[in-house]
């Protein structure tokens, strides 16, 4: 979406990277941010319920494309371990690192494959957020069936988790659309507002 915008003003290359840049770090620190919050508000058991990682990474996906949304999703949760282990309470714990990185990379770079859809219509977000879900979630548990045997969870307590997260994927699935939908509406006002004072 943000890449049409900036297709759209015909800007140089120097300044798409510049701009997505800067969007990509609020982003990443959103997400690092997000899960201390609601960890300090609902206790662990809110990061497993409310999956605040989630949230930024699909926006970040919608937002700016497939291959910078699969590089959202990496960087988020290895920036998250990397932070919190400074301070002495590593978020994700390592041994969920690598899962994580995985499912956030496919949940941002399935979302991304629909930017160019949802900068032509905002209500492309809902099936993008909705699929990205899905995928990323499947992905998440193959890993775990697949690596059962040396990872330190097993696949039933995985299934659990991902049940007590549905509250929070619904929420997601309706707030991440809207969002984007909202941000869609300020960058199409500006053109508008644009397109106006050029013909006066």
């Amino acid at each position: 979406m943000i890449e049409n915008v900036l297709v759209r003003k015909n800007v140089s290359l120097k300044i798409k990277i510049t701009v997505k840049s800067l969007i990509s770090v609020g982003i990443v620190a959103l997400a690092v941010l997000l899960p201390q919050l609601v960890h300090l508000i609902a206790g662990q058991p809110g990061g497993v319920q409310w999956l605040p990682m989630y949230l930024p990474v699909l926006i970040g996906g919608c937002l700016l494309g497939w291959a910078w949304g699969l590089g959202l999703g990496i960087v988020s949760p290895i920036a998250s371990y990397l932070i919190t282990l400074a301070f002495g309470n590593p978020m994700p714990a390592l041994a969920r690192l690598p899962f994580m990185v995985v499912e956030l990379a496919v949940f941002a770079a399935v979302s991304g494959l629909f930017s160019k859809k949802i900068a032509k219509n905002g209500w492309m977000a809902f099936p993008a957020v909705l699929l990205a879900q899905v995928a990323g979630r499947t992905v998440f548990m193959l890993l775990v069936l697949i690596f059962q045997s040396v990872a330190p969870f097993k696949p039933a307590v995985i299934w659990s988790q991902i049940q007590t997260g549905l509250l929070g994927m619904v929420l997601q699935a309706v707030i991440v659309p809207f969002i984007v939908m909202g941000l869609k509406l300020i960058l199409d006002r500006n053109k508008n507002d644009r397109s106006t004072n050029s013909e006066e």
